[in-house]
């Protein structure tokens, strides 16, 4: 009796020690799954872009962090310091945070960020003296993207 009271003990024990880390296997897929046909790296998506404010693509890189988990909010590395602000499509999908420092490929909608001082000379009213052109952006996020569907990779 006391042998079967302390296996059942031992047993519980080690399952519930178990589930701390649980590493995500690869191949998993969130929300659609993406076309790879024409993948390219995260860090040549802004050169590729040219002067197109939008393109649909998929790429490859690393997550650096996950930032809200409902709604899939993350942030891709694109090299030179740069970050792919990164969001789903569909709000019901809900990322895990031990998705930072995988490599993954996500198929969807690459934008530039659009600042409406830029070049809007007849958009209306327009800004002169002192507060034209003092919009401060951060050089970091210049691309967005809102993903339909995302791999694990590695």
């Amino acid at each position: 009796m006391k042998l079967g009271l302390y296996l059942v003990v031992l047993f519980v024990s080690t399952t519930a020690f178990a589930q701390k880390h649980t590493p995500l296997p690869h191949g998993m897929v969130y929300g659609s799954k993406p076309d790879t046909t024409a993948m390219m790296n995260a860090d040549k998506v802004e050169d590729f872009m040219g002067k197109k404010t939008r393109i649909s693509t998929t790429i490859k890189g690393k997550v650096l962090r996950v930032k809200n988990e409902k709604g899939g909010w993350f942030e891709m590395d694109a090299g030179n310091g740069r970050v792919i602000a990164a969001h789903f499509r569909d709000y019901n999908v809900t990322l895990p945070v031990a998705m930072a420092g995988h490599i993954v490929i996500i198929e969807g909608v690459a934008a530039k960020q659009f600042i409406a001082d830029d070049l809007q000379h007849m958009a209306g009213d327009t800004v002169s003296g002192k507060k034209q052109h003092k919009i401060k952006t951060d050089a970091r996020r210049k691309v967005s993207f809102e993903v339909k569907g995302l791999f694990v990779d590695k």
